[in-house]
């Protein structure tokens, strides 16, 4: 019973790195109705820009609120000068830009910082604690507080002001908004600020565990990916919970499935992806679109 307690509270710390990205691509798809295949380069890059500046130094939650803004600023300058030119146009198109910027935004992690693993502070202790006979690291338990408070805060966004509906009202429609009355283009750049913002955050929250490299999120992408698409587009708690499974099911697969092993257990997400698309293609938590004719 302990390996299998302890199984599942792993699976959930794993989870909580794969739910960081996965919610800033919910956030980006939400705001503009575009998956950013670079969401984790820009996470990558945010982290840098945070280890730079505690070595000017600087306390390191001061770094991380630069990085968050500096963040904020990048993707705003991303979507109006670079996505703009291909919205309204084939969806497919922009999809390509953003794995191309993926491309750039690693390489120029690489060029300026080098493929070396760098230590990266972390915002939490590294202590341990033991909770129903499992061992848990304070710095994911408070990963993963952290993120379900992101989590909820997406939800309130999205569902509960102003803003939240004006965004979501511009990715549903954007010639419809602009007729309302919407600031489309400005929204559209807070859309994606706001998820270099949230990317941000993932990047300095992984980057202890991870350790920082150029390619550090690109497993991850995946499980956020998969993550997104098991729990919805249109939901933040979807993904999380999708991403929680995701980390728990593989580990228990790995340990408990003789035919999976710790070798084959990327495929479990895989699977599951195959299972809910045929069941529920919306994902778990996802809304029906529904189209006039």
């Amino acid at each position: 019973m302990g390996t299998f307690i302890q199984l599942v509270v792993d699976g959930l710390a794993t989870g909580s790195i794969y739910a960081a990205l996965a919610l800033a691509i919910v956030l980006v798809n939400q705001a503009t109705g575009l998956i950013n295949f670079a969401q984790g380069g820009m996470a990558v890059l945010s982290a840098y820009i945070a280890y730079a500046f505690t070595r000017l130094g600087l306390p390191l939650i001061l770094a991380i609120l630069i990085a968050v803004v500096v963040s904020f600023l990048i993707g705003a300058v991303i979507e109006r000068f670079l996505i703009r030119r291909f919205e309204g146009g084939d969806p497919d198109t922009a999809v390509v830009v953003t794995i191309g910027l993926l491309a750039l935004v690693t390489g120029i992690c690489a060029v300026r910082w080098g493929y070396n693993n760098l230590a990266f502070p972390s915002l939490f202790p590294l202590t341990s604690v033991e909770i129903l006979g499992a061992v848990v690291s304070v710095r994911s338990l408070a990963t993963t507080v952290t993120i379900v408070a992101i989590m909820v805060a997406l939800q309130v966004l999205f569902l509960r002001t102003k803003l939240g509906l004006a965004l979501r009202a511009v990715a549903d429609n954007p010639s419809s908004a602009a007729l309302s009355g919407l600031p489309v283009g400005r929204l559209l750049m807070v859309g994606w600020g706001f998820a270099a913002s949230l990317g941000a955050i993932a990047g300095v929250l992984v980057a202890p565990q991870l350790t920082l490299t150029p390619g550090m999120l690109d497993t991850a992408l995946v499980y956020a990916l998969a993550a997104v698409i098991l729990g919805g587009l249109s939901s933040p708690i979807g993904c999380v919970v999708a991403a929680s499974a995701i980390g728990v099911l593989e580990n228990l697969a790995a340990v408990y499935v003789p035919l999976v092993g710790h070798d084959l257990k990327i495929a479990v997400p895989f699977v599951l992806i195959f299972v809910i698309l045929v069941i529920r293609p919306q994902g778990l938590f996802g809304r029906k679109v529904v189209v006039r004719v």
